[in-house]
Formats: C-alpha cells, structure tokens, sequence
C-alpha cells in the first residue's frame, strides 16, 4: 500500500518499550525503520499505561478507563490509527474498545472518569499489521542487505491472536503474516509447531517453573526445525526466550544459544541501518550470528 503524502500513525508505545524500560530496543528499532521507510509516527501527547500488565485483572472500569483515555486522545489529535507495538497494549486497547462500544453504561462511566468523550472509530493496529499494511514495497525496494542462509523460526505467542474474534487478525491457529515479513528481508522462515504457543507471560513472577518449562519446549522446538534465530514481536516474549534463556539451558541441560530478536530488527538489518542503531547488542543472548549473517 502506498503512504499518502503526510500521512501519521498514532505511535502508542506503552511502559515496556520507551526509553529505560526493559524491551527499550523494540521501541528503538520500530521508530528507526519508521524514520528509514515510513509510515511517519506521531507519539500520543500524554499517553498512560493501559494496564497490561495486572489491571485488568483487578479492576474491569479502571482498566478500560486506562485504555480509553489514551484512544480518546489519539481521537482528538485527529489520528485514524494508532500503532501499539506491544502485543499486550494492542490487546487491551481493543478490547476496551470493544467493551465501551458493547455497553453503554460501562462507556458513560468511563467517558465520566477520563473527562474525555471516545468514539471509537480509530483502528488500533500492531506492528505486523503495519509493515504488511504499508512497508512491504518499501522493504524491497530500499532493501540494502539479503542474509546468507539465516533460517527464522517466527513466533507469535498469544496475544497478537487471541481471542481471534475480537482481535481479528490473521490466523490464530497458522499464522503466516510474520513469515511473509521474514521473506521480505531475505531470510528464510522455518516449518515449526510451537509459533503459535503460549511462553507463560502471565506468570513470569508467580510461577516461574511453569514459566521455564514452557519456553524450552518453544526454545527446543526452533532448534530442532534448524532455526539460527527466532523472530517475536512481542516484549514479554522476548525477555522470557532471550533473558531466561541461560536459566532454561542449565535446568534442563541443553544448550540454545539462539538469538532471539525483534522482527523490526531484522528489518533495520536488511535496510543496513545498524545494529547498534537497532539495540541489538542490549540482548541477552549475542545477536552477532544475526548481524553477520547480513554482512
């Protein structure tokens, strides 16, 4: 799809992702290969957290007041969309948006607590969406580098597909728009059975062991599909494959060593904008196979 002269996206980038946070080089990377290919990303003035991580499941109006208030800002900047690249934040900005639009109180109650009216006619997008959206022409037509041989194991995780009927985006159960993105810088995706599973986000503090056991099964599963690296879009996803990775080889006795990187990494790769420019030495598991592979 071609940019129209002028055209902004509302950049949404949640706590997890801005500068200092623990996934900072997702952040740096989406915005870099903004700059390089567009579209532009306009940041929401004075957005909150949505409350990904724990409100929803503590307080059902404060949550959708959380995620809201931030829609209705982007409404009033005059955005149709708004880019989250986070898996959790695009999750719950959607459904909230849904929530305020199926219940009429809920959305008086909210609109009461932010002060704001919320329409509800921006479309809330997440960084797969836009790079099929916008970038696949532009991706080919400035790409710089092609990889020798890298093979990818794409993982999607949970929360850019479900629940699929009010997310809405590709298939839940064979996903394929990351592959397709993947195949657009050079590399090569592999055949695997766990893109789609869960890595145990949800109990990253309180059941670590469940944590562990499930990320070596997706660990282990790339591997034996010969991946050199696993490509996520997501930040829990990332810290639990790359940050506990170490932690997972000792309990179960089988070395990775298997870069985990952001797929907008790969593709500020392929435009040859840097690795350092993309935060790719502030992973836990080294990115330098990743980054020569593209020499």
């Amino acid at each position: 799809m071609q940019i129209e002269e002028r055209t902004k996206i509302g950049y949404y980038p949640g706590c997890a992702i801005t500068m200092g946070s623990s996934s900072e080089e997702y952040g740096t990377s989406v915005l870099r290969v903004s700059e390089e290919i567009g579209p532009e990303l306009e940041e929401i003035h004075d957005w909150n957290c949505c409350g990904a991580s724990s409100a929803h499941a503590t307080n059902h109006k404060l949550s959708t007041a959380l995620s809201i208030r931030n829609i209705s800002l982007a409404e009033q900047s005059g955005f149709k969309e708004i880019l989250a690249p986070c898996p959790m934040c695009s999750q719950r900005l959607i459904i909230s948006q849904k929530d305020v639009a199926d219940d009429e109180k809920l959305k008086k109650d909210v609109e009461d607590a932010i002060e704001m009216p919320c329409n509800g006619d921006v479309k809330i997008i997440n960084y797969l969406e836009l790079i099929k959206n916008y970038c696949m022409d532009e991706i080919a037509e400035k790409k710089k580098k092609t990889p020798k041989d890298l093979k990818v194991a794409c993982y999607y995780g949970c929360l850019l597909l479900r629940p699929p009927k009010v997310l809405k985006f590709d298939d839940p159960e064979n996903p394929t728009s990351m592959e397709e993105i993947v195949e657009a810088t050079g590399a090569i995706p592999v055949d695997w059975e766990l893109k789609t599973n869960c890595c145990g986000g949800g109990f990253t503090l309180s059941r670590t062991d469940v944590v562990l056991k499930l990320t070596n099964d997706i660990l282990e599963c790339a591997v034996d599909a010969g991946a050199d690296a696993i490509a996520v879009a997501c930040p829990m996803c990332h810290a639990n494959l790359d940050m506990r990775q170490k932690k997972i080889e000792k309990e179960y006795n089988r070395k990775f060593d298997i870069p985990v990187v952001y797929i907008s990494e790969l593709i500020g790769l392929a435009l040859d904008l840097g690795p350092i420019s993309l935060g790719l030495n502030k992973h836990f598991i080294d990115t330098e196979s990743v980054v020569n592979a593209f020499a």
